[in-house]
């Protein structure tokens, strides 16, 4: 006698499996958190090095093949060398040499910049704040001579902010004062320290394996990705990957590269205008430029304040530097801003907000940073989602044409 499975049945199994799997983990998860959380966090400490590689490859990756495509490449069909598995090598030896003289490069001219210019116009600014108060508020006593109530109550609350302002400048100068003391304690602390340079190492060497074999790593989780769906669900799921992609690498390289040029135009303009701490207010201005929106306001606001307080028997300075920061912003988001980013993201201005607002609140100034493109990609997904099960419900929404519609 043939025995015949009913599908029905294995079906009613196969719910009843996870509905009592999940029914355990949700029981173990709520009784043994601890337990829980202690493992994450054995799992993350082995996993850091891995973790740590993965990121730095996928953010040298566009260097490397900017190198690749724009200069070995060219150069190498310049010299007639022809197509070949030993030519594709060399010049992939020779992409991740060249990126990683470049990242290195970057690193230590920022690290040489903040040492000899940052550090000493902070330094500055702590020597000379008493002048900065008095200065002010000689300003504001000729300013107000002729209304004595608002006199009276401007002032007090103007040294009240100066003395606050002071107590922490104080603290911060004598945190600078002892970072050759605290980076001693740092280096004397073995166990942290060889932590973290493991982790750098192991994780430098894990990228420059990705960067050497990156296609050989997209070819098998593609093969797999096959293997495991179907043909087109894993069509969608490649085409989600690739907009993932595209979506991060070209919002972070886009982003920073659009604020280094800004930062450096802003340099530029403050120079010739001779303001006080120009290098000071750029790097204020370019760092607070990654972060859409509202970095502008975020740089320009202290750095206007700033020149104020340093030159305020010249006010107008101010006044200049706020009005170059107003057209040079223009200039980015109208002109340099679209021509370097393009549409990376394609969200709307409300879920940008809203995606800089919630990430910030989460994750602080890295939330407001990734909070774009990470809403952009939920965005994508909830769209594709939408469209499947109005594709599988044949139903077709017309898109909003008047207001007789609401």
């Amino acid at each position: 006698m043939k025995f015949k499975i009913n599908s029905k049945y294995v079906k009613w199994g196969i719910t009843a499996f996870f509905v009592i799997a999940a029914a355990i983990c949700f029981y173990y998860v709520v009784f043994h958190m601890t337990d829980i959380v202690r493992n994450v966090k054995s799992l993350s400490r082995v996993t850091t090095p891995i973790i740590c590689g993965l990121i730095i490859a996928y953010l040298m990756t566009p260097i490397l093949n900017s190198f690749e495509k724009g200069l070995l490449n060219p150069l190498f069909d310049k010299m007639k060398i022809k197509p070949s598995v030993k030519r594709e090598k060399i010049i992939r030896a020779l992409s991740i040499l060249l990126t990683v003289i470049l990242v290195f490069f970057i690193l230590y001219a920022i690290i040489a910049m903040l040492i000899s210019q940052i550090v000493p116009s902070i330094r500055a600014i702590i020597s000379n704040f008493d002048t900065y108060v008095d200065n002010v508020s000689a300003w504001l006593d000729k300013l107000l001579e002729n209304n004595p109530d608002l006199k009276n109550y401007v002032v007090p609350q103007v040294s009240k902010a100066s003395t606050e302002l002071e107590e922490w400048l104080e603290d911060t100068a004598t945190l600078l004062a002892k970072s050759s003391e605290i980076l001693k304690t740092v280096s004397l602390s073995i166990i942290s320290f060889v932590k973290a340079t493991w982790n750098f190492i192991i994780g430098f060497i894990i990228s420059i394996y990705v960067l050497a074999s990156k296609e050989t790593f997209s070819d098998q989780s593609k093969k797999m990705l096959y293997a495991l769906f179907q043909t087109d669900t894993a069509n969608s799921i490649l085409k989600s990957f690739r907009f993932i992609h595209r979506t991060f690498i070209g919002f972070i390289s886009g982003k920073v590269l659009d604020s280094i040029i800004i930062g450096l135009l802003c340099f530029i303009g403050t120079t010739i205008m001779n303001t006080p701490y120009a290098i000071l207010v750029s790097v204020i201005v370019g760092v607070t430029n990654v972060i859409p929106f509202f970095g502008p306001y975020l740089g320009a606001i202290p750095s206007a304040l700033l020149i104020l307080i340093v030159d305020i028997t010249h006010p107008l300075n101010c006044v200049y530097f706020v009005l170059f920061i107003f057209l040079l912003q223009q200039f980015d988001g109208n002109i340099l801003g679209p021509k370097i980013l393009g549409e990376s993201t394609g969200l709307k201005p409300l879920w940008v907000i809203f995606a800089i607002v919630v990430g910030g609140a989460l994750f602080g100034v890295l939330g407001m940073f990734l909070g774009v493109p990470v809403m952009a990609v939920i965005c994508y997904i909830t769209n594709l989602v939408v469209e499947h099960f109005l594709k599988k419900r044949n139903i077709s929404v017309q898109p909003y044409d008047s207001p007789d519609e609401m």
